[in-house]
């Protein structure tokens, strides 16, 4: 506990120079990444030491936005409204994102973006991986806060499903950034030629997402 009433992640990277604290765009408690040699008393002086910055950040925060009926909920950049309607299973109509009346909005429209990002992400890197000339082992989904996508050296791909909420350029771009990985474990001159590759203008994507990736996180879908 920071300042008597912050509470702080603590997080070790081998990777880390220096102690870095961040506060998460999505509300979460701060987090205060520390280099090998650095000990937790260090990194607790030094979060002390910026309480008062802590504070300001955290007051600074976008609003969570809760998936509710009436909801503006993006998806595949389109921003639809959530509508209750007498049907079976969710799905897109118009400018609406029809759901269950009798089902929770929010639990129902995350099964949606699930199986879109799915369906999306699927293609995408079976597309990519055969221009690419590599194969994956697996591809899953899952709901995190610190990066869209990650491969393994064995050819796991994972994805944030939240990508089904944005651009399906951006959503394409990230599946690439991840099958270039199948070639490239790195972020090398070499890995950035293989995205080129295999999405020329990739750059506007992956600065859109740079830019509003965080409002993504935003929200929630429970309550």
């Amino acid at each position: 506990m920071i300042g008597g009433d912050i509470a702080v992640r603590l997080r070790r990277s081998a990777r880390a120079r220096r102690m870095v604290l961040r506060v998460p765009r999505d509300g979460g408690d701060p987090v205060l990444t520390l280099p090998p040699r650095v000990t937790e008393a260090e990194g607790r002086a030094f979060a002390e030491s910026r309480a008062g910055w802590l504070r300001q950040a955290r007051a600074a925060l976008p609003v969570t936005q809760r998936v509710a009926p009436g909801s503006a909920l993006p998806v595949e950049g389109r921003v639809l409204t959530v509508t209750p309607h007498p049907l079976r299973a969710a799905r897109i109509e118009g400018d609406r994102l029809l759901i269950p009346v009798s089902r929770p909005a929010g639990p129902v429209a995350a099964a949606f973006l699930k199986h879109l990002a799915h369906d999306r992400l699927r293609h995408a890197c079976a597309r990519h991986a055969a221009a690419l000339g590599r194969d994956f082992r697996a591809l899953s989904l899952r709901d995190t806060r610190s990066r869209w996508g990650s491969c393994t050296a064995d050819g796991r791909l994972m994805f944030s499903w939240r990508l089904a909420m944005a651009p399906p350029e951006v959503l394409d771009y990230v599946a690439a950034h991840e099958v270039a990985h199948l070639a490239h474990m790195d972020h090398s001159p070499r890995f950035w030629s293989a995205v080129a590759a295999l999405m020329p203008g990739y750059a506007p994507h992956r600065d859109w997402l740079r830019r509003h990736g965080g409002d993504l996180l935003l929200w929630q879908f429970r309550d």
